[in-house]
C-alpha cells in the first residue's frame, strides 16, 4: 500500500505553521484561543490532516495541556456549554462535545512537549501546533509559533510513510498496531518496513484489547476507499487471526474496490453503504462478531449476507472447483432472498457478475418492484373480515401466497381488490390449504 512522493504541489516541510492556520480557521472553533491556558498545544490528526489539507468542516481537535486536562474541559462545559465525558482519569483525559465539535483534552506526559510526543504513535500523529507564543500571546495575534516535530512527522508526510515512533509505543496500546494499517489505507502510504515488522511481531497482543475498540478501527478500515488492499494487510500480518472467518469468504475481498463497484452499477451513495458491510461479511462471520462484541442488527446483517452467499454460491473463489457453480433459486427461495436483503440488496450485488448486478440494482431502485420490496396485495384484517378468517398459520400462510403471486406476476398491477379476494378464496379451497391451526 503506497502512495509515491508528493511531486505536485509544495513540500510540506515547506509548508509555515501560518498556512496550516489559515486552514485549521481557528476562528471557527466554538472556543476562542484564549480560553486556552498558555502552553496548550494542538497535536494529532487535526494537524496533520490540516498538512495534508485534507481537514473536514469539523475537525476532531486534540489538545495537550500543561494542567489537569479533566477539570479544565468541565470548567469548559461549564462556562460555553457542551458535555464532558471522562476518557482516563488515571491521565487526566476528557472529552468535549459542544457545537457539534469534538475536543479531546489531556495533560501533557513527560517534561516537556517534545516527551509527550515521544510517547505517541506514529510520526505523523506526533506533529504539534503550539497555540501561543513563547511570550504566551494567542498564536492568531501575529506570527505563528512554530510546528514542533522532535520524531520527523513532516519529512514521513513528504514522502508518504507511516512510521512508527518506536516499538514499545505500539506495545504499550496494541490497537496501535491495527490504526498504523488503517493510516497507511486511508492516507494512500506506505507502511514503513521496520514499523511493519514491529507490527507483525506484535499482532498477537491484539487480541488482547476490547472487542469494542477492535471492531471501531475495522469499521473505520472497512470504509476506506482502499479499504479491501487495507483489510487483506491485516490478514497478511495476523493482525485478525482471534476473529477472522474461514479463508474462503476472503477470495472476493479484493475484488471489493470503488472500480468494481461502479462496474455493476452502483451509485457513489449505494458505494458508501455497501463496500463496508461487502468487506465486513468477506472478513467475519457470527463468531467472530460476537467476540468483537458488536450490535445485534451488524451481526443479523453479515449472518444474513453470508446464508445467502452460500445459498447462491456467488462470492466463490473462482479458482475453486465450485467457484463458477452457481445455484438456482426457487420462486419461494428467490421471495425469502429479497425479503431477507431488501435493504442490503447493494452490498449482495458486488458479489454477482455485472450484468446480473446492473439488473438486480435497476428493480431494486423501484420502490414499487413487487420481488425486490415484496409486500402483500391486502392486508391480515382485510382478509379476516372478507373471508371470516381467523389469524393463525393460515392466515400467514394466504398472505404469503398472495405476495408470491403479486411478486412474479400472477396479480398484474395494479390488481383490483375483486382479484385479489378471488385469488385468496381459490388458495384456501385447495385441500392441502384447508384450516389445521
Amino acid at each position: 500500500m503506497h502512495m509515491p512522493p508528493r511531486t505536485d504541489q509544495e513540500p510540506i516541510l515547506a509548508s509555515s505553521s501560518a498556512l496550516l492556520w489559515q486552514r485549521l480557521a481557528p476562528e471557527r472553533w466554538p472556543l476562542p484561543l484564549d480560553a486556552w491556558p498558555a502552553g496548550t498545544s494542538l497535536v494529532g490528526g487535526a494537524v496533520r490532516d490540516g498538512l495534508l489539507n485534507r481537514l473536514g468542516e469539523t475537525p476532531d481537535l486534540d489538545l495537550v495541556v500543561p494542567c489537569d486536562g479533566i477539570a479544565l474541559a468541565k470548567g469548559w462545559a461549564k462556562r460555553h456549554g457542551g458535555t464532558c465525558v471522562v476518557l482516563d482519569p488515571e491521565r487526566q483525559i476528557a472529552r468535549l462535545v459542544i457545537q457539534g465539535w469534538t475536543i479531546d483534552v489531556a495533560r501533557q506526559e513527560g517534561g516537556s512537549l517534545e516527551a509527550d510526543l515521544g510517547r505517541r504513535d506514529f510520526t505523523i500523529n506526533a506533529i504539534a501546533l503550539p497555540l501561543s507564543q513563547g511570550d504566551g500571546s494567542t498564536a492568531d495575534g501575529g506570527m505563528a509559533a512554530a510546528l514542533v516535530d522532535p520524531t520527523g512527522g513532516l519529512r514521513h508526510l513528504d514522502q508518504g510513510q507511516v512510521v512508527a515512533v518506536q516499538e514499545v509505543n505500539l506495545r504499550d496500546d496494541p490497537l496501535r498496531l491495527l490504526r498504523g494499517v488503517r493510516l497507511a489505507t486511508e492516507l494512500n502510504f506506505e507502511l514503513e518496513a521496520q514499523s511493519r515488522h514491529w507490527i507483525g511481531r506484535l499482532a498477537p497482543l491484539l487480541g488482547d484489547v476490547a472487542g469494542e475498540r477492535v471492531l471501531a478501527e475495522l469499521e473505520k478500515l472497512a470504509a476506506a476507499p482502499l479499504g479491501h488492499r487495507g483489510l487483506l494487510d491485516c490478514l497478511q500480518l495476523g493482525l485478525l487471526e482471534p476473529w477472522a472467518a474461514e479463508p474462503r469468504g476472503q477470495a472476493a475481498l479484493g475484488g471489493l474496490d470503488g472500480a468494481s463497484a461502479t462496474a455493476r452499477g452502483l451509485t457513489p451513495e449505494e458505494q458508501t453503504l455497501a463496500l463496508p458491510l461487502a468487506r465486513l461479511v468477506c472478513l467475519l462471520d457470527q463468531p467472530g462478531l460476537m467476540a468483537l462484541r458488536s450490535s445485534r442488527r451488524l451481526q443479523q446483517r453479515i449472518h444474513t449476507l453470508r446464508l445467502w452467499l452460500d445459498r447462491t454460491g456467488w462470492g466463490q473463489d473462482p479458482a475453486s472447483p465450485q467457484g463458477h457453480q452457481h445455484n438456482v433459486l426457487t420462486e419461494e427461495e428467490q421471495l425469502q432472498f429479497h425479503q431477507d436483503l431488501e435493504a442490503d440488496l447493494p452490498a449482495m450485488a458486488l458479489f454477482l457478475p455485472e450484468e446480473d448486478a446492473q439488473r438486480a440494482l435497476a428493480r431494486w431502485r423501484n420502490p414499487n418492484d413487487p420481488l425486490c420490496h415484496p409486500r402483500p396485495p391486502i392486508d391480515g384484517e382485510a382478509l379476516q373480515k372478507e373471508l371470516g378468517l381467523a389469524p393463525g398459520k393460515q392466515l400467514g400462510a394466504l398472505l404469503r401466497h398472495l405476495t408470491l403471486e403479486r411478486a412474479f406476476g400472477r396479480l398484474p398491477e395494479p390488481v383490483a381488490r375483486k382479484t385479489i379476494l378471488e385469488a385468496a378464496r381459490s388458495w384456501l379451497e385447495e385441500p392441502q390449504n384447508r384450516r389445521r391451526d
